[in-house]
């Protein structure tokens, strides 16, 4: 800290640091890239996606039920990526990733006490606290949530024949030096050409003793290959479908949320959960809400944080009671009068939160906007964000085609400096959340992300808590954007992840997972 009145390339001291400069996204990597005209099976669209803590692993699952991680590759040994960049060693500019594996994390079931059809359809990944060199994850459709550990296994392999290398690279095989007879076989067995007396040529005769026979053995190679195996199943907790598994912070235990109620688990114990948030009415009828969303805070065990159908995000503390229906602080934007509709309430919905990396704000995702709230600030968000405003007079045309209740990720940057989230025609948006900072980036997920760029009009900082991002209205037409693109319902960018230490974005277009760098 500086004293007071000195000044810091002529900025006074005190006064508010100035916004970082905007990103330039470019194109890094592609899996699953989908051709033009190549029909994309409901199968392989994903529908989750998670970094985890290191950023050196990142998980993806579809609606197959499949997970699969990627790896990160630009450096081989992370541990010691300072050490090389003092030796000036050449590593890569940004983040890069391969396949690593994938395994079939759920089938499809049928309860039949219900008559109900369950998916296997991925929901939720979450990663776990790594160990003793394995990887550790969590993934959940609608009924069941499992838990998995993935290690790098060696590879057995068959060292020794008893067929010399160099008779069996005559004969072509292993299996054809030893039984091939031209002039057929005898009844039993024997070859028609070769003597009862006769004896293998391929099998050695030390002097004085029976041929020697070499069994096969099976040795352990260097080569590797991770293996996937599900430790425990968590099931038959939720009679209503699972939006939200969130980990700990203590490493011992995770939150479950369908659209009713909370459950609080023990990793090691999946025969049992305790019910922490219920909002279910004695009288279904009676219903206004549901459950949308839950995450534990980042630090703080106690404390977590829930979302509702209302636009409402509830603060709770486990510490208060072991039945947490009253919440510690609740945050909400209220109506403007005049300004309520038919659509009010379904476009309030919230669909995502997260914590932000300060630990003092959380982010949350509406349909239209994305807001960012102050813990200590209960009245309204700090800051709001218009992703797609200029959707506003079409609700009618989004309701209809049921667009209007899709629920699209919010992500922000590990500095804490940004913000991203989803949209249509494969577009997704980044805000820049510092005072003063007019950053409202438009991308593509495509080879070529700035094809659709939003250009923003420049205009005066404003304070954070008057912050609000107004992207410019386009053509009144149902089917046109803010730069007069066609817009497409059916292509929507709903997962994104931020990789938590590099500007890196990992977005799902369909069946395709794009990577973005800055």
């Amino acid at each position: 800290m500086k004293a007071s009145g000195a000044e810091d390339g002529g900025r006074p001291a005190g006064s508010p640091a100035p916004p970082p400069p905007s990103l330039e996204w470019k194109f890094s990597q592609v899996f699953g890239e989908r051709m033009a005209g190549e029909e994309v099976h409901e199968v392989d669209i994903i529908s989750a996606i998670e970094f985890d803590k290191s950023g050196d692993h990142l998980a993806t699952g579809d609606r197959g039920g499949r997970v699969v991680l990627f790896e990160r590759t630009d450096v081989t040994n992370h541990g010691l990526r300072k050490d090389l960049e003092k030796q000036d060693y050449p590593i890569s500019r940004h983040p890069e990733f391969r396949y690593k594996t994938e395994f079939q994390s759920h089938e499809p079931e049928f309860d039949y006490l219900k008559s109900l059809e369950i998916e296997e359809k991925i929901n939720k990944i979450k990663w776990c606290q790594p160990a003793n060199h394995a990887l550790f994850l969590l993934s959940t459709n609608d009924k069941t949530i499992k838990y998995w550990k993935v290690k790098e296994r060696k590879v057995k392999k068959i060292s020794e024949m008893n067929v010399d290398a160099s008779i069996a690279e005559q004969n072509g095989n292993i299996a054809s030096s030893s039984v091939n007879c031209p002039g057929g076989y005898l009844p039993n067995g024997g070859c028609s050409e070769r003597p009862y007396n006769h004896l293998n040529n391929e099998l050695s005769f030390p002097p004085g003793r029976l041929p020697s026979l070499r069994l096969p053995m099976v040795v352990t190679s260097q080569d590797t290959n991770p293996i996937a195996r599900c430790r425990r199943i968590y099931a038959h907790a939720h009679d209503y479908h699972i939006n939200s598994i969130s980990n700990n912070s203590d490493g011992e235990t995770f939150i479950s949320a369908d659209d009713l109620r909370i459950n609080l688990w023990n990793l090691e114990i999946s025969n049992q959960s305790f019910n922490i948030v219920d909002v279910k009415p004695a009288n279904m009828e009676d219903l206004t809400e549901v459950i949308t969303s839950a995450e534990f805070h980042p630090t703080h065990c106690n404390m977590l944080a829930y979302s509702s159908s209302k636009g409402s995000i509830r603060l709770i503390d486990l510490r208060q009671s072991a039945l947490c229906d009253n919440h510690s602080k609740m945050f909400e934007e209220r109506d403007t009068p005049g300004s309520r509709s038919f659509f009010t309430e379904i476009i309030a919905s919230i669909s995502d939160i997260k914590f932000a990396k300060d630990e003092r704000h959380i982010l949350s995702r509406d349909y239209m906007t994305l807001k960012l709230w102050d813990i200590n600030m209960e009245s309204g968000p700090v800051a709001t964000f218009q992703v797609h405003e200029y959707l506003r007079p079409k609700l009618c045309d989004l309701y209809e085609n049921d667009s209007i209740f899709d629920k699209f990720d919010c992500c922000q940057s590990g500095d804490g400096l940004r913000v991203a989230t989803g949209s249509y025609s494969n577009l997704f948006r980044v805000f820049g959340c510092m005072t003063g900072s007019n950053e409202a980036t438009t991308l593509e997920a495509s080879k070529n992300p700035m094809r659709q760029q939003v250009q923003t009009p420049s205009r005066p900082a404003r304070s954070l808590s008057t912050l609000t991002r107004v992207v410019r209205r386009g053509s009144e037409s149902p089917a046109v954007d803010a730069n007069g693109n066609t817009y497409d319902f059916t292509t929507k960018l709903l997962h994104l992840a931020w990789h938590p230490t590099e500007n890196l974005i990992a977005c799902a277009a369909m069946n395709s997972l794009y990577m973005y760098y800055a």
